[in-house]
């Protein structure tokens, strides 16, 4: 991995639609943009975020999520997450994560993420098929 500074930022940006309310995505039962939708935004724009720091066959896994869900977001607008990197501890890294939809902020929280070595990762994933 490249050296990455703290403060680096990242971001992720989805149209709110039929698709990921909670109705649909089973969280709940109105058309609003569902929290599991919310976090996996917040994930990608800490994905994002490391990016360009990694080398050939590395990536990140999340590890651990602290999340609170403010505000809804209707059908139809549009919701942005950003993460900053707050911390890094080896190959640990954690972030300060927020979404905002049109009218402010609908989330907050902190996100873990671990580096690992893709194919590595995977093959002892998959070792467990075999027991």
């Amino acid at each position: 991995m490249k050296e990455i500074n703290v403060n680096a930022k990242g971001t992720a940006t989805a149209a709110v639609n039929e698709t990921n309310t909670a109705a649909a995505m089973g969280s709940g039962s109105l058309k609003v943009f569902a929290t599991p939708a919310m976090v996996a935004l917040m994930e990608a724009s800490a994905c994002n975020c490391l990016a360009d720091f990694l080398d050939e066959g590395e990536t990140t896994v999340g590890t651990a999520l602290d999340i609170k869900h403010i505000s809804a977001t209707p059908v139809d607008m549009a919701v942005t997450a950003e993460a900053t990197l707050t911390e890094v501890n080896g190959r640990e890294f954690t972030f300060e994560v927020k979404a905002f939809d049109e009218s402010g902020e609908i989330g907050c929280g902190t996100h873990k993420r671990f580096l690992v070595f893709a194919e590595k990762f995977t093959a002892k994933t998959y070792e467990k098929l075999n027991k």
